[in-house]
């Protein structure tokens, strides 16, 4: 089976998990394809940031900024993540870069490509004019629970709720963010640590390493996964958290980590 990678980021998802998933059986990386812009033009990313100051606040906009820090360079410490263009080079598969992730000319290297599947490692929004090119479209590794955090941060979320635990989905990238059809999900147990960061990065450390081998599976298994693929249902939506959501996410925390040494 063919393969394309798309991602936006020269680390992170796509820098973690293709030295393993370059390694399944019966799968060919043909490309990785690295977006250097966003998806949308430069007034609608304003706007998009318009509303979500609005929604959020201020606050909740400035430590939306900081937070920022756990999901790039303390998780890319953690997991010792090589910059994508290099392990391309390592591992002979083809890179290419574009303007953005719904160029032209993202559509045309598809085009070009013709694989039989794409792989979505870290992307915003993706149109229908770019994953449904390939034969059995794109599929996405949202690192949470699906259907029950749809665009949510990691491990934050489930600690806003009082949960123990996050996880990882593999699902069919459709028009919406985060809904499509579920081939593969795993719950992971949130790894306390002496503060929030920390909690926060070591878990997802943790959840990438399981991710990176969930979707190992599912290429070596596809067409079992992809016919057994499932809706999801009505899911809760999430963004970044306000200041005062925050505050309780911290509470949580430190509420959840005593009650975690108490029972160890």
């Amino acid at each position: 089976m063919r393969v394309i990678v798309l991602t936006t980021s020269a680390f992170g998802t796509a820098g973690h998990h293709l030295p393993v998933i370059a390694t399944a059986n019966g799968v060919e990386v043909v490309a990785v394809i690295v977006s250097q812009g966003a998806s949308a033009g430069r007034r609608k990313n304003y706007m998009r940031t318009f509303r979500k100051i609005s929604k959020i606040g201020v606050l909740g906009a400035v430590n939306g900024v900081r937070m920022r820090k756990w999901y790039g360079e303390d998780l890319d410490s953690h997991i010792r993540v090589r910059n994508v263009e290099e392990t391309c080079k390592a591992l002979n598969i083809r890179f290419e870069q574009v303007p953005s992730t719904n160029s032209p000319q993202t559509k045309q290297l598809f085009k070009e490509l013709n694989a039989d599947l794409a792989l979505s490692l870290g992307n915003g929004y993706i149109s229908p004019g770019v994953f449904n090119i390939p034969k059995y479209g794109m599929l996405n590794i949202h690192h949470e629970i699906l259907p029950d955090y749809q665009n949510a941060q990691s491990v934050i979320w489930q600690l806003y709720n009082g949960s123990r635990e996050t996880g990882y989905t593999i699902h069919k990238i459709d028009a919406k963010i985060d809904t499509g059809d579920i081939l593969l999900q795993e719950r992971v147990p949130i790894k306390f640590a002496s503060t929030l960061a920390e909690t926060v990065t070591t878990t997802l450390a943790e959840v990438f390493e399981r991710s990176a081998k969930g979707l190992k599976k599912v290429l070596e298994n596809f067409e079992t996964y992809y016919a057994d693929a499932r809706p999801q249902g009505k899911g809760m939506k999430y963004t970044t958290p306000s200041f005062a959501q925050y505050l309780k996410i911290l509470q949580n925390f430190k509420r959840l980590k005593s009650k975690n040494l108490t029972a160890e």
